[in-house]
């Protein structure tokens, strides 16, 4: 299991559950979210779920379609290029990525909780500022580069009904698919709430 940065201490509800973690295939993860609309208790419950599950996944992002609900909202706990940690909520997110003479792709690799125990590289901007509100309602803006910018895409995307396979070419979804395959004894169904 991760242990949480410094960074995600200030910021993230205690107390979450871990829940199973909903793979690629189910509906809920190829669809648009669900905007969140009430920033209550209800929501502070699955933030912390969220977060829970994260953690027990070690992971450095999750969507909450990721745990089978259907809400516009991401938590991750992500080290930047420079390795500082940079931990938050974006409920609605809006990822805005760099045009023109400031666009450069990083082609790193990428993998998702969701599909487990597989990776490929996956051409995504180097930098990207995601924008929303956080668990309280108020405004939040992240920006960052690296595996930061890389988890606030991917996140983003979730929220959209998107899977990084959707991203790749064939051959690089060919190659996910067998590596998942290899490794799906390491992740049961349920996983990661009962080992």
């Amino acid at each position: 299991m991760a242990t949480p940065s410094p960074a995600a201490l200030a910021v993230f509800p205690e107390g979450g559950v871990v829940r199973p973690i909903t793979r690629w295939g189910e509906d809920v993860m190829h669809r648009p979210q669900q905007p969140v609309t009430a920033y209550d208790e209800e929501l502070r419950a699955l933030v912390a779920d969220m977060v829970a599950t994260m953690y027990a996944a070690d992971g450095v992002g999750l969507a909450a379609c990721q745990i089978g609900v259907d809400r516009a909202v991401f938590v991750f706990d992500c080290p930047d290029e420079s390795g500082t940690y940079v931990a938050g909520v974006v409920c609605n997110p809006v990822v805005t990525l760099p045009e023109g003479k400031d666009r450069h792709l990083d082609e790193g690799e990428e993998g998702c909780l969701s599909y487990p125990g597989a990776f490929v590289d996956c051409a995504r901007p180097d930098v990207a500022t995601a924008t929303g509100t956080g668990v309280d309602g108020r405004p939040v803006t992240f920006t960052g580069d690296g595996l930061l910018a890389r988890a606030l895409q991917h996140e983003t995307d979730h929220t959209l009904g998107t899977v990084f396979g959707d991203r790749v070419g064939d051959k690089a979804r060919k190659k996910l698919r067998k590596a998942h395959d290899r490794a799906a004894d390491d992740y049961p169904p349920g996983w990661p709430a009962t080992p």
